[in-house]
């Protein structure tokens, strides 16, 4: 009998654990809260990156494109700078005019998404707020709308 209320005692603390994982709070380079749950309604990608990662240079303005696009209707872009200095990611944001929400993290922090093993590794929520995809490597304005596109069809 207690290894039962045992063993329903650690899957109700797995359910849980699982569920809040999905909900991150980060706090942007303005000090802003950017929490999944505020973004109801709209998909979320969240994008990790470092100012010295020629990958994640390149797909920065097809981000930028993708969230100015969408913002105010259907999608939010996320970018967590990791592997940075402060100083570096916020002189790099100035420059390049970033215009969606850039988080300064570490790899502590990226745990409340997931493994970050590479970068860019992108992480997708879909408006319900559930992960729907992933990707270690660079993602597209293009391949990102095709995604979406193909799931609201279904």
């Amino acid at each position: 009998m207690k290894l039962k209320h045992i063993l329903s005692a650690t899957i109700l603390l797995l359910a849980a654990g699982s569920a809040s994982a999905q909900d991150f709070v980060f706090k942007d380079l303005q000090g802003q809260a950017q929490r999944l749950s505020d973004y109801r309604g709209k998909w979320v990608l969240v994008n990790f990156w470092a100012t010295w990662c020629p990958p994640c240079l390149e797909e920065i303005p097809d981000l930028i494109a993708l969230h100015e696009a969408h913002k105010n209707t259907d999608l939010v872009v996320i970018g967590v700078a990791l592997d940075s200095t402060k100083e570096s990611v916020v002189e790099f944001v100035a420059k390049k005019r970033i215009s969606y929400p850039i988080v300064f993290g570490d790899y502590d922090m990226a745990t409340q998404v997931g493994e970050v093993e590479a970068l860019p590794t992108s992480y997708l929520y879909d408006p319900s707020g559930k992960l729907v995809s992933y990707q270690q490597g660079m993602v597209t304005r293009s391949s990102v709308e095709s995604y979406i596109k193909s799931k609201k069809k279904k």
